[in-house]
């Protein structure tokens, strides 16, 4: 199991990779989907909503048409249910995101947190990991929350 991710990885990166290999650009989109995938299987169940934000940041974030989006998220979920950690994708975010996306990566997990209207305690917990293995500094962490909380329309903490 490692060694398909560190495969995946490698040949996402390689310099020297054909043309039918994907470009460094889409392993990090491939990643960032991959931790909002991750984001909606933390409570056990995935909703429509969830799914929905997911799909929704994933395509505006990264301008991707409709189809795009979908296939995205699509290999997204199967790297997701492959992987035996966030590592290789936080790693990969950490090394081609700056600072300002990485925070839009985890304003885009809290939407998703969020999407079913409460947060739950594993998704809690899923985020500090994140954030922490993203380098998020904890001030950017709280906003990013509250942005996300007040647009899904939550107010109390939960």
């Amino acid at each position: 199991m490692i060694d398909r991710i560190k495969e995946f990885f490698n040949e996402q990166l390689r310099p020297d990779a054909g043309a039918g290999a994907r470009d460094p650009e889409h392993a990090l989109r491939l990643a960032a989907a991959a931790l909002l995938v991750e984001m909606s299987r933390a409570d056990m169940h995935i909703r429509d909503g969830e799914r929905a934000a997911i799909e929704t940041g994933v395509r505006d974030v990264f301008g991707l048409g409709e189809a795009e989006t979908r296939s995205l998220v699509a290999l997204a979920e199967e790297e997701v249910h492959d992987a035996t950690s966030m590592y290789g994708f936080t790693r990969l975010i950490n090394d081609g995101f700056s600072a300002g996306q990485k925070a839009r990566i985890v304003e885009l997990m809290w939407r998703v947190a969020y999407a079913d209207g409460h947060l739950e305690k594993h998704e809690q917990h899923l985020m500090r990991k994140i954030a922490g293995l993203l380098y998020i500094p904890h001030e950017t962490y709280i906003a990013a929350k509250f942005r996300a909380r007040e647009e899904a329309g939550t107010r109390t903490e939960d």
